[in-house]
């Protein structure tokens, strides 16, 4: 019983309990449906062992969906908790595990997995690729990333979530102040994700390199192409930092070093530094993708070509370099002194500007272009004022003298989240709905796609705006409770009834999905929107290989060149047999092993842990003995296969 009881809930509840029964009851209905169905064997030949780019980024895809609206719940509950004064749906423990869940999954295991989905369907196929360049790490960079995921996300039915905070600043971090397994989960399952990002990002800067179509030279590559790019640049610089500081707070909580402590010449303003070191530049790994999409969706829904496309270039190289360069603002009150505040104040109004310079390439692309308003544009359009008062409001948190008013209040919440959700959330839905019918062979429904969009706008300025008048006015954030005569009860009601009108959105989401799946007309040809990139020359459903016949590139516009200019993208007509890697289980099935690795650290199981390192090394000894030269997808296959989707185009 005393080895059981480690893994106890710390502080159970009946949510926490009903959890546990919606859990289990799900897992037995997932494994019921595949035994009845007899889609085991589909399932891991399909998905499990796929190294295909296409099907990796739908798996992203689906997992960022799922994470979102575990996120969602959250903030709901947040919202709910602070509607009223002296409020007791939820404790002060419970509201400190809800916050820190809510930030971890929404960056680390929504917004980051959301990209990675269009990165890794969009990429290859906008540079005219077959896969990327190292497929099966590619496998095992998604595996990585679910398996901390899951692992993260059973903390609270198994040992209890994290509760110091998304920041997890030392020492609350640390074990006199966190005493449950909570923010091991926080170390350790961030740590086996970051390892799967990190190797996404080199990956995908070899594809980008390496592997671009005849006569895509860089300064002819899309847009989104060049934004994911400069991200996974950003990625290589910054994931070592978060890795090196999990791995040192992991040795302070399980092994008692002295990294981050108050006494012992430890540091704990040194977890602080490193965190943001990542954490800053980890904004810009979202934003700039974000800023790709909306360059893609604007460009093809004015029917125009992007405005000042070497100065969007220019600006995210520049927002790339200088987001190394601001991280100190994130705590311009813990004492750093007037100087270092003052550098960091300025470097931190300087990156706006070219993040204006972007805005205004957008106004100027949609400048007397023929707009269509799809629900792509209208997620781009609505992002424009949203996302640019947000950096207003950034703009007057980089003001280090004034920061003493605006730090740890939820005038922050409001403006961070006025960054993220316009930013980065109407971008990949943004996304979602423009490259739906290339994933999937239909569109989603337009109609219900408006709405979904004005009902999120609507709902996201009701839930955030009353947060920056409730900061100014003192109400801190995290905090789970408020007296009445703060006065912040009604302000806050509204915030509530905002996040209610988001949820409704989200709902719609999935609503839409489910209505186009069945309605939705299958005829929609290779090109439903009239595009303007490579991505679009290909069949609805994308073969394996991508393209019978590698293009052949002129302009950032390849395809809208071929339509309107008669540019001849397959020259060669000619089919020859295609390389294709092939499938493997090993990423999956070491990626299990590295979730038994770090469920053991967690819990200072050793032996398992000692055996799960082993196995690890097994795995990674076995890809470097393994002779696997991949398969040739030969010519009859290929004609048929354009016979079947009515040829190459």
């Amino acid at each position: 019983m005393e080895f059981l009881e480690r893994f106890a809930v710390p502080h159970p509840s009946i949510a926490i309990y009903a959890s546990m029964v919606a859990i289990g009851l799900t897992m037995i209905a997932i494994v019921a449906g595949l035994t009845y169905f007899k889609k085991w064997g589909y399932l891991w030949r399909e998905w499990l062992t796929t190294v295909d780019h296409k099907r990796i980024g739908i798996m992203y895809l689906i997992s960022a969906l799922l994470m979102l609206f575990r996120g969602g719940v959250d903030a709901i509950m947040m919202r709910a908790q602070l509607s009223a004064p002296e409020n007791t749906l939820l404790d002060a423990q419970h509201y400190n595990e809800i916050f820190t869940t809510h930030g971890v999954v929404m960056i680390i295991f929504m917004a980051m997995p959301f990209i990675f989905a269009l990165m890794n369907f969009v990429v290859p196929l906008q540079i005219g690729a077959r896969d990327v360049a190292f497929p099966r790490l590619n496998a095992l960079s998604f595996w990585l990333f679910f398996m901390g995921a899951m692992l993260f996300n059973i903390s609270f039915v198994i040992g209890g979530s994290p509760d110091a905070g998304w920041t997890s600043y030392f020492p609350l971090a640390g074990n006199e102040f966190s005493t449950s397994v909570g923010t091991n989960y926080y170390m350790l399952a961030i740590q086996i994700s970051g390892i799967g990002s990190l190797m996404t990002g080199i990956n995908m800067i070899t594809t980008i390199l390496k592997m671009r179509a005849p006569g895509m030279t860089l300064m002819k590559m899309p847009m989104f192409t060049w934004s994911s790019f400069i991200a996974n640049v950003i990625i290589v610089f910054a994931f070592p930092v978060l890795t090196v500081a999990l791995a040192m707070g992991t040795m302070d909580r399980l092994f008692g070093t002295q990294f981050f402590t108050m006494e012992n010449g430890g540091m704990d303003m040194l977890w602080a530094n490193l965190f943001w070191v990542w954490g800053h530049p980890e904004v810009y790994i979202l934003i700039l993708p974000a800023f790709g999409i909306y360059s893609e969706v604007i460009s093809t829904f004015s029917r125009k070509n992007l405005y000042g496309y070497k100065s969007m270039v220019a600006s995210m190289v520049v927002i790339s370099l200088m987001s190394f360069l601001v991280w100190a603002h994130h705590f311009f009150t813990m004492g750093q002194g007037a100087l270092t505040n003052s550098i960091f104040s300025i470097t931190t109004m300087a990156i706006a500007v070219p993040t204006g310079v972007k805005i205004f390439n957008w106004l100027l692309t949609m400048w007397k272009g023929k707009i269509e308003i799809t629900t792509p544009m209208l997620y781009s359009l609505l992002f424009i004022p949203l996302f640019t008062l947000g950096g207003v409001t950034g703009v007057m948190l980089a003001m280090s003298a004034a920061d003493y008013q605006y730090h740890n209040t939820m005038f922050l919440v409001a403006h961070f989240h006025n960054v993220i959700i316009p930013g980065v959330v109407f971008a990949m839905l943004a996304g979602l709905t423009y490259y739906w019918p290339k994933m999937f062979g239909f569109m989603l429904n337009e109609r219900i796609g408006k709405w979904t969009a004005w009902l999120l706008s609507i709902g996201f300025l009701l839930a955030f705006m009353p947060m920056y008048i409730t900061g100014l006015d003192g109400q801190a954030r995290r905090m789970y409770t408020y007296s009445e005569a703060t006065g912040f009860g009604p302000l806050n009601m509204i915030s509530f009834v905002g996040a209610i009108i988001m949820a409704v959105g989200f709902a719609l989401i999935v609503y839409n999905v489910y209505y186009s799946t069945r309605y939705a007309s299958r005829d929609i040809g290779e090109d439903p929107w009239d595009a303007r990139t490579l991505e679009w020359a290909t069949h609805n459903p994308v073969p394996e290989y991508n393209f019978a016949v590698v293009p052949e590139v002129r302009s950032s516009e390849a395809l809208w060149d071929a339509k309107k200019h008669g540019h001849v993208l397959f020259k060669d007509r000619n089919y020859k047999k295609i390389h294709m890697p092939n499938n493997s289980g090993v990423p999956f099935i070491m990626s299990l092993i590295f979730f038994v690795w770090g469920f053991s650290f967690i819990f200072s199981l050793w032996i398992p842990a000692i055996l799960a390192t082993i196995g690890i090394l097994v795995c990674m000894a076995h890809r470097s003995f393994e002779q696997d030269h991949g398969h040739y997808i030969s010519v009859e296959e290929i004609e048929e296969t354009e016979t079947k989707m009515r040829g190459a185009k």
